[in-house]
């Protein structure tokens, strides 16, 4: 027997991916390149101290990291978060941690989407937003719809095109500091300026910095469509966080010493007029359509994600049955797929020219499941299975509760009021799922601890 069939669940998907392609997952999911995109609102809100604020993200999302391997090793199965808290700690609290990731994983491709319009307007003004939109949405059902070894190939090519990019951005970047553009040289300051540093100001920079980082969970998704099961998927998950952190790292380091004395025109196009300043439009015009090309990549990861969620949550009735249908020939989730990139549509042309607003509303989801996914780590092992390993089961979980925790409550006021009426929606929805419907859960927990 199986350890899907341990959980209830028959093998419906396609076991096809390799560890490999698990960790380019999450780093597509995420982005080599994501801070191009984010690089001006940080900036903004860090008071230069961007390196600051990716550093602080990324000790709260290793935390967190921690936290999926762990439970991915006790639970191998498609739901991600939402399993996780559903076994782990009780069937209500894993319907609102997925309830939360869904406004994560829903509004991250259409996020993507809206960042790629961004990066086109400046080369191509006289093309309307919404065909681009309409395009990528589709292109990228297409491509989720025919199956994950399309989506992996895919994922490879675009993989290396940022990573080319970006080294081109570091060789040219760091030749034109040396000779005197910004500030010289690489300095400390991005990493901490006494004079302008404050908790409040980096706490706010880091609320938008980890948006950045937000994928690697993603890997999470696919534990039924991986070769290797439960520990591949905790392995592919700290490769592909630590591979990309090192990239975010070492890019916005020397951008923030080349926009010394500089004044954008927009925090949208911060990064891109850092480009221009260092290696001419052509560099400009390079980092641009790379972002683009990657936005996609990462809004079909994002497609991917959600599409399974919404399959597992379907599966277990806490959404409706129709989003856990399998296509028959190409074995994927292939309703929820449309369903996401129907959703995608209508918030890109929504929130076109509202990136940043949109930004710390997908962060408040994220967030916020992954305070629940602690609490599930904690009480699995720590609790209920009686673990003695206290760094593990215990306080790596606590430091995750506490950076995000203090992240979520430095967090703009605007993405807290959307985030709590995504909240009170769920609660409404669960209580007629509940009470009227009188669906009743198909799982039981498994005691285990490894």
């Amino acid at each position: 027997m199986s350890r899907l069939e341990e959980f209830g669940y028959q093998q419906e998907l396609v076991r096809a991916l390799s560890t490999r392609d698990l960790i380019v997952h999450g780093m597509i999911f995420m982005g080599p390149i994501a801070p191009f995109a984010v690089f001006g609102f940080v900036w903004t809100d860090a008071r230069g101290m961007v390196v600051l604020a990716y550093l602080l993200g990324l000790l709260g999302m290793s935390f967190t990291a921690l936290s999926y391997a762990a439970m991915a090793r006790a639970f191998p199965v498609a739901g991600s978060v939402y399993s996780y808290v559903q076994r782990g700690v009780h069937e209500v609290a894993g319907f609102f941690a997925g309830w939360l990731i869904l406004l994560d994983y829903i509004l991250v491709p259409a996020l993507c989407y809206v960042f790629s319009v961004v990066a086109l307007r400046p080369l191509l003004p006289g093309v309307p937003d919404w065909i681009w939109i309409v395009s990528f949405v589709s292109l990228n059902a297409v491509i989720n719809v025919r199956g994950v070894q399309l989506g992996a190939r895919v994922n490879r090519f675009i993989l290396m095109l940022s990573l080319v990019t970006l080294v081109l951005f570091m060789v040219v970047g760091l030749a034109a500091l040396y000779h005197g553009q910004g500030a010289g040289g690489l300095t400390l300051r991005p990493v901490f300026d006494p004079a302008r540093f404050s908790p409040a100001t980096v706490a706010a920079a880091t609320s938008i910095a980890v948006l950045s980082f937000l994928g690697f969970d993603a890997v999470s998704t696919l534990a039924e469509e991986s070769r290797g099961g439960g520990e591949a998927v905790a392995r592919a998950t700290l490769s592909s966080l630590l591979f990309v952190a090192l990239l975010f790292i070492a890019q916005t380091w020397l951008a923030a010493d080349l926009a010394r004395g500089m004044r954008f025109q927009s925090t949208d196009t911060a990064f891109y007029e850092i480009a221009e300043r260092a290696g001419g439009v052509a560099l400009r015009d390079l980092a641009l359509a790379a972002l683009t090309i990657a936005s996609l990549a990462n809004a079909l990861v994002g497609q991917s994600a959600i599409a399974r969620i919404l399959f597992a949550m379907a599966r277990d009735r806490r959404l409706p049955s129709i989003l856990a249908r399998v296509h028959p020939r190409y074995r994927t989730p292939h309703v929820s797929t449309l369903v996401v990139a129907a959703v995608s549509l209508a918030v890109c042309l929504l929130f076109a020219r509202r990136g940043d607003d949109l930004s710390r509303v997908v962060n408040f989801g994220a967030l916020s499941s992954f305070l629940l996914l602690h609490v599930s780590v904690i009480n699995h092992y720590f609790i209920r299975g009686r673990s003695r390993d206290w760094l593990r089961h215990l306080l790596l979980p606590l430091g995750g509760l506490l950076v995000i925790g203090y992240v979520l409550y430095a967090m703009d006021r605007s993405a807290k009021v959307l985030g709590a009426c995504w909240i009170g929606a769920g609660v409404v929805y669960y209580a007629g799922l509940v009470l009227i419907r009188r669906r009743t859960p198909l799982l039981g927990v498994s005691p285990g601890v490894d």
